[in-house]
């Protein structure tokens, strides 16, 4: 099959150049900037809103993350393997991304109306911010809008045939930009706006991903004691005696 220039560029080497961003930038972040190795939490600013945004986004990103590397990196013959058809994984992996979509927009939206709302906060938020942001909100709007309009209103398509195989071709350095040249609009536009992500990844707080405290799990107890007794008044110093 005949691939244009245009789709070697979009499904070839645009993404190895962003995972080639991914990697080194992570590598020159960790070199040059470990004290900014954070996630620049703004709690003390506000805590109302990020109570209740921040374990939303979280939870609906890990679900989110957890769907997608079942369904790019597993490929259809592996699960119907292990006895499950397609209609349980396409029920399964739609009521289960349309709840993980819309916690993770329902936390996102929230941290950005925070973030809008706080003037106190709107004024530290840095240029990193003012690109992640709306990269990381149009990523998962796109996704959550292409699951919607294919999978849950319309008849019905079959990502891994596709968007799955061009996905598993980069890391097998045997990339197949026509598997995914074909696909609906909004796919390929999602798949563009988490390449560009993924570049965006080490210049932003997202590198506190991978600093998540795994040690607290294993670490031994802290013992507190309470100081016992009670705080009486002090006698006072009885003078020394005359020597006789």
């Amino acid at each position: 099959m005949n691939v244009s220039g245009t789709d070697l560029f979009l499904w070839v080497a645009f993404p190895y150049v962003c995972l080639a961003v991914f990697v080194a930038g992570h590598v020159w972040r960790y070199r040059h900037d470990q004290f900014g190795w954070t996630s620049h939490t703004s709690q003390l600013l506000e805590h109302r809103w990020l109570r209740f945004g921040s374990p939303l986004f979280h939870l609906g990103t890990f679900m989110v993350i957890a769907g997608h590397a079942m369904g790019l990196a597993v490929p259809a013959s592996w699960t119907e393997a292990a006895g499950i058809s397609e209609h349980a994984y396409h029920t399964t992996a739609v009521v289960g991304g349309s709840v993980a979509g819309v916690a993770m927009v329902t936390g996102l939206g929230m941290l950005c109306a925070r973030r809008l709302l706080t003037r106190r906060i709107r004024l530290g938020t840095d240029r990193s911010d003012k690109v992640l942001f709306p990269l990381l909100a149009a990523a998962v709007v796109l996704g959550i809008t292409a699951t919607a309009a294919h999978n849950v209103l319309g008849g019905g398509y079959d990502y891994r045939e596709t968007v799955s195989v061009w996905f598993r071709g980069l890391f097998a350095l045997q990339p197949q930009p026509d598997a995914i040249s074909g696909a609906p609009l909004l796919f390929r536009l999602h798949a563009l706006t988490a390449c560009l992500l993924f570049a965006a990844w080490p210049f932003t707080r997202l590198v506190h991903v991978w600093s998540v405290p795994l040690g607290y799990l294993t670490r031994p107890y802290l013992v507190y004691r309470r100081r016992s007794g009670t705080v009486g008044v002090a006698a006072p110093a009885r003078a020394p005696e005359k020597a006789r």
